[in-house]
């Protein structure tokens, strides 16, 4: 999967960045290689499915799909 991001300068330093297509996804480093790593955390944690939030219910069918 390929996600595009956008690093900003910070006014304290370093940069902020985040992901357009994914609202509030956001991160930060001290450099853009940090930022990256950051990042790339952010989005496996945005995208990681909550067990909980999940309601089935008898007539639904539950597949995963790869990317």
């Amino acid at each position: 999967m390929r996600i595009k991001v956008v690093l900003e300068t910070s006014d304290e330093g370093g940069y902020t960045v985040y992901v357009p297509s994914l609202p509030g996804c956001i991160s930060e480093g001290e450099t853009v290689e940090e930022a990256l790593k950051n990042i790339r955390e952010a989005i496996e944690l945005y995208l990681e499915p909550v067990e909980d939030d999940l309601v089935i219910e008898e007539q639904m069918l539950v597949q995963e799909i790869e990317l």
